[in-house]
């Protein structure tokens, strides 16, 4: 071939490069201007409409590679082979690497984590945790709070969680949900039949049901051997009973704005007036200040006692351990919310949660990333994400009868490895997913903790961290835990209890409220 022939040739392919140019410019021209960089991914073809806008094509991203680590209760676990981690990476467009670190180990595990600066993308945390806290403030995390009302799952979030898991008024993670309104007050079901009581909705009305329980024979055997209410040390039921009389959870603001500790209101006072009532009446048991709580259920389950105040759930394990000694087909135990008091419905909550999904500034860099995160972490609150970590593949690792959740895992260690421990990244907020068949008495207990969250009282010092009780907290606790038992048995007067509020203020207590007021400050 001569020099000529070639570069006539090359000729010819510039200008059928150059006519190609020209062409795909002029398609430009008519897609309004949305040109699509060379590196995007691959769209539908085209149609036989040239000139169709192409803003209504739905570019799918590139799946979301992302590094979670959360603590597991087994040595045998998920695989990347897991059915149930491909239909996670399918159902959120997502490339997961699940970090599993034995639960024992897990405190350190963290520690090291965040003093190495390698943080994966999520992880789970506690928020109590000085480290964490540290790592925080020190900008770590991802203040999460102002962007969880954009996504549908997320925005369910319930506010007295939040405030119980924000540090200095900024949320770094999301909680893992657990029974916020788990209070409820258990009554022996023979007893309330036996005197034709129904349940108590108002305190007097509780305080009529103690009274019967003590002197009406309730168990019919006729013998003065009953009481109404059973308390050990353990002072859980005070400090639920308490928020019922109007006195706060823990703190609460006075008529200028002010935090101040539940014990300098009116309302606690009033509410242990009460209690020494129930004392001097002999219609809780005596021995409440010594009673080993391991021992706490012993009275209800061999009928001494017929009230119980605690978490709504125990109403559970009490008739449980009445059936193993009668088994019947009734249970002998019902769960009601707390009585309405002179302050109106309330009830103090549990803190809501288990741990926080924190997710990590060095990983995840920019404001996008982070907003794909969190749309990661909305999908997993779907029902079909619930479901999925908690139960498994539908057809493999279970099956849907009337409506219920039936295993069928059976122990299989095959079908165990392919589940384990990823219900731990769940944060169980938003709709709920269905559940294995109930008994009428978890029916009952399940109404009455989501009734509760209506009624819950939060503690609005729960996110202050404070250098004062870190010192001093334990003795401080100390000094009013102890008046109020002596001001229940009747050892100290209201003098006694006003000067025990004055060693408590001493001792800590002035600097307490002072440093607790400046941190509230700061946050609202």
């Amino acid at each position: 071939m001569d020099k000529k022939t070639n570069k006539g040739k090359l000729k010819a392919g510039w200008l059928l490069v150059l006519a190609v140019a020209m062409l795909l410019t002029a398609c430009s021209s008519n897609n309004g201007g949305n040109t699509q960089p060379s590196n995007s991914p691959t769209t539908n073809p085209p149609t036989e409409n040239a000139n169709a806008n192409t803003d209504d094509v739905e570019v799918k991203e590139d799946p979301l590679k992302l590094d979670i680590m959360i603590a597991a209760f087994s040595t045998d676990l998920p695989d990347d082979n897991s059915p149930i981690i491909k239909a996670l990476e399918e159902y959120t467009n997502t490339d997961v690497n699940v970090q599993f670190v034995p639960n024992s180990s897990y405190p350190d595990k963290v520690n090291i984590t965040l003093v190495s600066g390698e943080i994966p993308h999520i992880m789970v945390v506690d928020r109590n945790s000085a480290s964490f806290i540290n790592a925080a403030r020190a900008g770590a995390f991802w203040d999460v709070g102002p962007y969880l009302k954009d996504y549908p799952n997320l925005a369910q979030a319930h506010e007295v969680t939040l405030n119980n898991t924000s540090i200095d008024g900024k949320n770094y993670g999301i909680y893992r949900s657990r029974v916020l309104g788990r209070m409820g007050v258990t009554l022996n079901v023979d007893w309330m039949n036996n005197l034709g009581l129904s349940a108590p909705t108002t305190i007097d009305e509780f305080y009529n049901i103690l009274k019967a329980f003590k002197e009406d024979d309730p168990d019919q055997n006729g013998k003065d051997d009953t009481y109404g209410i059973v308390v050990s040390k353990y002072s859980g039921p005070w400090d639920i009973m308490q928020v019922w009389f109007g006195a706060p959870n823990k703190w609460g603001e006075d008529e200028n704005g002010q935090l101040l500790p539940t014990h300098m209101f009116p309302e606690y006072r009033e509410a242990l007036k009460f209690f020494r009532q129930l004392y001097e009446e002999g219609l809780v048991n005596e021995d409440f200040a010594v009673m080993d709580s391991a021992a706490w259920n012993d009275p209800f389950v061999n009928g001494k006692a017929g009230a119980f105040v605690d978490v709504a759930d125990n109403a559970r394990r009490l008739d449980n351990a009445m059936q193993e000694k009668a088994p019947r087909d009734t249970p002998y135990t019902d769960v009601f919310q707390a009585p309405v008091g002179p302050k109106g419905h309330r009830d103090m909550p549990t803190s809501g949660y288990n741990g926080m999904l924190a997710i990590s500034k060095s990983s995840v860099k920019t404001e996008e990333e982070l907003k794909r995160v969190l749309k990661f972490l909305d999908q997993l609150n779907d029902v079909e994400m619930k479901l999925l970590l908690e139960r498994g593949v539908e057809g493999r690792h279970y099956e849907m009868v009337d409506g219920h959740i039936k295993s069928l895992i059976n122990d299989d260690p095959a079908l165990l490895k392919e589940i384990e421990s990823l219900n731990q990244m769940l944060m169980y907020i938003g709709p709920e997913a269905p559940s294995i068949e109930q008994t009428p008495l978890n029916e009952k207990i399940n109404a009455v903790q989501k009734a509760n969250e209506e009624i819950v009282v939060g503690n609005p010092a729960e996110p202050l961290i404070s250098e004062v009780y870190a010192q001093l907290g334990q003795q401080m606790d100390n000094i009013i835990a102890d008046a109020r038992i002596q001001y229940i048995v009747g050892q100290i007067d209201d003098a006694g209890l006003d000067a025990a509020i004055e060693l408590w203020k001493k001792n800590g207590g002035d600097d307490y409220i002072a440093e607790i007021n400046e941190l509230y400050q700061q946050i609202k």
